[in-house]
């Protein structure tokens, strides 16, 4: 049996596979173009004063003279309003944070509860006053009783 491996060597010039080994050769993701925060900052300031202008044009003769596209102009407007996220990991909770955690979600259930047992508290009113039930009053915990 013949070896195919003894025939592999540089293929010939002008074929598929020396085209295809060029091509290999690059990288399989473009590179884009990198700004710098200065330039970013001048094209959005450049922006804002032909949108204020008022003419027309203006905005898309910018970016054409800066060789721009606007999906790229608006994720710069993005980031400029919007907070820079803290890096890194975020820090651990403290046992304190937790004990605080849990007495809000605690607090913020307790509260539903109550809304809900005012509610009921509210339908048996009226339905004891619809019956003629009369309820009794309650003397009020805060009340200490002087007039």
């Amino acid at each position: 049996m013949q070896d195919m491996g003894a025939k592999r060597g540089r293929p010939p010039d002008g074929s598929a596979s020396a085209i295809r080994t060029a091509d290999s050769a690059r990288p399989n993701k473009p590179t884009g173009r990198n700004y710098t925060p200065e330039f970013k900052e001048r094209i959005l300031r450049a922006l804002d004063a032909a949108r204020e202008s008022g003419d027309k044009g203006a905005c898309g003769a910018l970016l054409r003279r800066e060789g721009l596209n606007w999906p790229t102009v608006y994720r710069w407007e993005r980031q400029r309003t919007k907070a820079p996220a803290p890096r890194g990991r975020p820090p651990k909770q403290t046992a304190t944070d937790r004990e605080l955690e849990r007495l809000r979600k605690q607090n913020e259930r307790l509260q539903r509860e109550l809304k809900k047992a005012e509610i009921i508290i509210d339908v048996q009113k009226k339905l004891g006053a619809l019956l003629g039930i009369e309820m009794p009053d309650v003397p009020d915990p805060d009340d200490d009783g002087t007039p």
